[in-house]
């Protein structure tokens, strides 16, 4: 399902649906379980859940009196929208500027960036031959 819209996670909203894009699928107690120490408690993870199915993010089934939690969302179309909304609010729409400001922040080398460029251009090749 691709996001008509951008929606913002909270760093706990994304922290579960990181993990829950990992099993696939999972109860409470399975997305806890994955979740780094300090854990949360499992209110804290059942509500947090109940938020993200409000956004339109999960869905759930229940087995008995227990909850198993499927993503609605993609993890490809979340980060796609996300890094789209990053180019756009920070670097107007340009794709280069994007670059620069990432290769300057992380030194790379220009046989780094040629690769970069030889890797895009085989991938937007590959697009195009679909």
């Amino acid at each position: 399902m691709l996001m008509e819209k951008t929606v913002q996670l909270t760093k706990a909203e994304e922290q579960i649906m990181q993990v829950l894009w990992e099993l696939g699928e999972g109860t409470v107690q399975d997305i806890r379980e994955k979740l780094e120490e300090p854990k949360p408690a499992r209110t804290t993870v059942s509500t947090v859940l109940t938020i993200l199915g409000n956004k339109g993010f999960v869905s759930h089934n229940s087995l008995g009196r227990t909850n198993v939690y499927i993503p609605l969302i993609m993890k490809e179309d979340y980060s796609k929208t996300q890094l789209l909304g990053l180019l756009k609010n920070y670097f107007n729409n340009s794709f280069a500027s994007m670059a620069s400001f990432f290769a300057k922040e992380n030194n790379y080398t220009v046989d780094e960036l040629d690769l970069l460029i030889r890797n895009t251009k085989d991938e937007l090749n590959k697009e195009k031959e679909k």
